[in-house]
């Protein structure tokens, strides 16, 4: 049975939650009336985002639905804590948990223009997208923390010639629905006591996809640089975020009135390649 000290978990979400409003302040990510989906794969950051953010609906000056949203499927993807333990753990907390289940085990096995693991991610932030219509949120919550963006910004550089991040807030669907991540000013070593100290039972074993993977590659490369130098992932995310700014502040003045047209305009295709820069970049 995995022990819980209280007290320890209040004081380490205490200052996680300063990290969390800091972001939430920043980007502006909830709104009064929000109904927001929190995406639980049932792992350490989606569990932490969870907690923290229930724990800040006591003091957050709006007044937001959570919803708790988890995708299961045929396929291992990772540690996580027991489906039964979910749901007693959100029916004490009064929180709604939906589960929907989707079959991807043949689809993975075709996959080869991309990794397993883009493809997961894909059909799972896709039936999580889904799920979000379905219940009328408004709102998409992801447990992507500091070094989740500081990776994907490295893998996008490295391996696909682009400077990008994923985005801390994203509109999809016209504005019909909102991506957030609270967690991205978080950084994965300041999680790592907080689960421990909460005692979510988190078992089972690793993804075999990911243990070779480009993202363990960068992360393993992170960590050796971050020895040297203990902000490099803030320092990333600062650079990025400065490469975002001259490329607005680069861009020609809009003309108002006038409605895209051609390539400019809305396409599904379009509306993809959007979702796909939310996930991340492919293994």
């Amino acid at each position: 049975m995995v022990e819980t000290d209280s007290a320890c978990a209040d004081k380490l979400a205490y200052y996680l939650l300063k990290v969390v409003n800091k972001a939430v302040r920043y980007y502006r990510m909830f709104a009064e009336g929000d109904q927001v989906l929190v995406a639980v794969s049932g792992g350490k950051d989606s569990m932490t985002l969870l907690d923290l953010l229930h724990r800040r609906e006591r003091t957050a000056p709006e007044h937001c639905r959570l919803v708790a949203g988890m995708v299961r499927t045929d396929f291992h993807c990772g540690r996580a804590v027991p489906e039964a333990w979910l749901r007693a753990r959100c029916e004490a907390e009064h929180i709604p948990l939906v589960l929907d289940e989707i079959l991807i085990a043949e689809d993975l096995a075709r996959t080869t223009t991309v990794s397993k693991c883009f493809r997961c991610a894909w059909l799972r932030r896709k039936a999580l997208f889904e799920m979000a219509r379905r219940l009328g949120c408004n709102k998409l919550a992801f447990g992507h923390h500091a070094d989740d963006i500081a990776e994907t910004t490295l893998m996008n550089l490295f391996y696909n010639a682009r400077i990008q991040r994923m985005a801390p807030k994203a509109g999809l669907f016209g504005g019909e629905l909102t991506v957030v991540r609270p967690l991205a000013f978080v950084e994965e070593r300041d999680i790592v006591p907080f689960v421990r100290a909460s005692g979510f039972p988190i078992g089972g074993e690793p993804c075999p996809e990911g243990l070779h993977s480009r993202r363990t590659l960068v992360k393993r490369l992170l960590r050796e640089v971050e020895s040297d130098c203990h902000n490099i992932k803030r320092h990333i995310y600062r650079a990025v975020e400065r490469y975002e700014v001259s490329l607005m502040e680069a861009k020609p003045p809009r003309t108002f009135g006038k409605e895209p047209e051609g390539d400019q305009a809305a396409n599904p295709a379009a509306i993809r390649e959007q979702c796909e820069g939310l996930i991340g970049i492919a293994d």
